[in-house]
């Protein structure tokens, strides 16, 4: 374990060393970010495409007691998703991190302690997000690139840090607000009534109604055509723009 925390403050120290060059030249690792007239940086919400494709996401920050059932269900389907793992529930359930992984699902990062992000500095924000990463990265094997922001809070500030350590920011264009605890059926009428080709479905692991309203979505939207795709399938790859929205587009020549 100590050797573990050396490594992760060693990893903060060269972090805390580097970012003092993000505010005069942001190192952007990915192509590019659109920014609106007014100079403001937009995450990724939902996806431009001809293709029935969508994606469903799991935000987990509290509580084990539905993830069994809900990856059941997914696998029952062949669904492979994405879960957003903030790096507290990461620490308490290790075994259900591997477990996921296992399942064939990708996990992005949902900051380690769940703060408010735009309270923090640069260093602070890259601290949130490389200790959530190299705690799963250790666990799985696989290194997060996807980021959700907590509470869905976003700045230039947050965007610009996370794009330098090799992330993508993502939001969600349907909300199913399970998180307020509603019905399965009234969860399945909001994602039902406003899905559409690109679409990005948030979730979560502990909601009661989220279990039985994917029992009823997945097949329904299979019926309808759809491919159920994990977040990182359904980005565009190469050049790409997102628009003052949050759409985003394949630049010409991009796919």
């Amino acid at each position: 374990m100590r050797v573990f925390v050396l490594k992760v403050k060693w990893k903060y120290l060269l972090i805390v060393l580097c970012l003092g060059f993000l505010v005069l030249i942001p190192q952007i690792k990915e192509p590019i970010m659109s920014v609106t007239s007014s100079g403001r940086l937009i995450p990724i919400y939902d996806v431009k495409t001809e293709e029935k494709k969508v994606a469903i996401s799991f935000d987990a920050t509290w509580g084990t007691e539905l993830t069994d059932d809900i990856l059941d269900t997914l696998r029952t389907h062949n669904i492979k998703t994405t879960f957003f793992l903030a790096g507290y529930w990461v620490d308490k359930h290790p075994d259900y991190v591997v477990k996921i992984a296992d399942y064939g699902h990708e996990i992005g990062n949902h900051s380690y302690s769940h703060p408010h992000m735009n309270s923090l500095n640069e260093q602070g924000i890259a601290y949130e997000l490389e200790k959530n990463g190299s705690l799963i990265e250790d666990l799985t094997g696989q290194r997060p690139f996807l980021f959700r922001p907590p509470f869905g809070e976003y700045s230039n500030r947050v965007i610009t840090v996370a794009t330098s350590l090799g992330y993508y920011t993502i939001q969600w264009s349907v909300d199913s607000l399970d998180w307020k605890n509603l019905s399965s059926s009234q969860i399945y009428d909001r994602v039902m009534g406003s899905i559409k080709p690109g679409s990005i479905v948030l979730f979560h692991n502990a909601a009661p109604g989220t279990p039985g309203a994917i029992r009823r979505i997945i097949p329904d939207l299979k019926e309808k055509g759809y491919e159920i795709v994990p977040v990182s399938e359904i980005l565009h790859k190469g050049e790409y723009y997102v628009d003052h929205a949050g759409t985003m587009h394949p630049k010409k020549g991009g796919n």
